[in-house]
């Protein structure tokens, strides 16, 4: 038997992001002083540098660009060695210029990909009620 997958550990300020992940929603901290999405939310706003930054968590599409890749051959983390290789891609999310997420293309290892690639947002279910953002190749279908 394997050992079992890494799961996330929410705290307080990260409880809202995560509840809305196991809905397959992607929720992301916007800052109530400057109004600019902070990605992972902290004490302060990395972008007006609030101390009280006020966040709040607002529904985003989840698409983006990748700007960049790489395939991951080998875990570090014995829940992942059955899952080598996979492709995590560091994506720059189209809600705001400059904010980027990393996570886990869908689309396997031999997927064509390139920067500049258009992504949307995806989820993983790890376990029940708990899951984690990753990436699929193209556009949401309308």
């Amino acid at each position: 038997m394997s050992a079992p997958r890494p799961v996330p550990v929410p705290d307080a300020q990260s409880a809202p992001y995560w509840e809305a992940t196991a809905r397959h929603t992607l929720v992301l901290a916007r800052c109530g002083r400057c109004t600019a999405f902070a990605l992972p939310p902290g004490p302060t706003c990395p972008h007006c540098r609030a101390t009280d930054p006020d966040f709040s968590y607002e529904q985003v599409s989840g698409r983006g660009t990748v700007r960049s890749w790489t395939v991951v051959r080998q875990s570090a983390l014995p829940g992942l060695a059955d899952e080598v290789p996979f492709v995590l891609v560091d994506v720059e999310l189209e809600v705001q210029s400059g904010l980027r997420m990393i996570g886990r293309l869908l689309d396997g290892p031999d997927a064509p990909l390139r920067v500049g690639d258009r992504v949307r947002v995806g989820f993983e279910d790890v376990e029940p009620g708990v899951c984690v953002t990753a990436f699929a190749l193209g556009e949401v279908a309308s």
